[in-house]
């Protein structure tokens, strides 16, 4: 009839359609990326739960490093594996009862501390600086010489006017210094609020080596991997069918008047 416009469009099979979406090999590197992306993300959160602890800690005595009510992971670790300048988790029941302490190991079995020279803290003759305290006064801690036993370790609270650590201990049979075998992790990072990783305590190392950081970094980037590789596999179908959609708008031709 003239005059009339007519619309030719692909043919189509009746009912609805539930080939699956996008080309085959799409299809199993989708599922492949989903299957590889839930491994490293569960394996990340299994490894992360096997080799740290969450701890908060409820006092001021580690500021500017860590403030009061500020979660921390630490590396369960040893307390052979300890270094000059860590920060550990232990208990010592002459110290606190039925609670974790959290405090910065300054010496080690076999050194001599002592405080202050010049604002200083001094270990084995040597000044440290220790550039974790961001300024704080150091020099009205008054720390006689003391000489640390094999097998244990002299720790301070980087809030050092206020923090109640091994200087407040002195008098105590063991000078203040608590057993290696009472240490039950190292702190890696402040995770809430994000602070990130501890700063590496530098002024240590003409002393000896330091500790070698944990995974953590490892871990989170297994399930940040896992996590993108899951949502980006998962979305191929979506993409498919959405590209697919236009595409097949794309090939309806008009048909001129007859």
């Amino acid at each position: 009839m003239g005059g009339e416009s007519t619309t030719r469009t692909a043919p189509r099979s009746g009912g609805t359609s539930t080939s699956p979406v996008g080309s085959r090999t799409g299809q199993r590197l989708s599922g492949l990326a989903v299957a590889l992306g839930i491994v490293l993300f569960l394996g990340g959160f299994g490894w992360g739960a096997v080799v740290y602890r969450p701890y908060t800690v409820p006092t001021s005595s580690m500021t500017p490093t860590i403030d009061a009510g500020d979660r921390v992971l630490a590396q369960r670790v040893d307390g052979s594996e300890v270094r000059r300048g860590d920060v550990v988790v232990f208990n010592d029941k002459s110290w606190v009862t039925n609670a974790s302490v959290v405090k910065r190991v300054v010496a080690v079995g076999g050194d001599t501390v002592s405080c202050c020279t010049n604002g200083k803290l001094t270990v084995n003759g040597k000044q440290i600086d220790e550039g974790y305290l961001k300024g704080s006064v150091v020099e009205d801690k008054n720390i006689p010489t003391v000489k640390v036993p094999q097998g244990r370790l002299f720790l301070l609270g980087d809030e050092r006017q206020g923090s109640l650590d091994s200087s407040a201990h002195l008098s105590d049979a063991a000078q203040g210094t608590v057993a290696r075998s009472a240490v039950t992790a190292r702190v890696d990072a402040v995770v809430w609020p994000m602070k990130g990783m501890l700063e590496r305590p530098t002024g240590f190392e003409t002393l000896g080596g330091l500790s070698q950081q944990g995974p953590l970094r490892i871990v989170v980037a297994l399930i940040v991997a896992g996590a993108v590789l899951v949502l980006g596999g998962g979305a191929y179908g979506p993409i498919a069918k959405l590209t697919g959609g236009r595409r097949a708008r794309a090939r309806t031709e008009p048909v001129g008047a007859r």
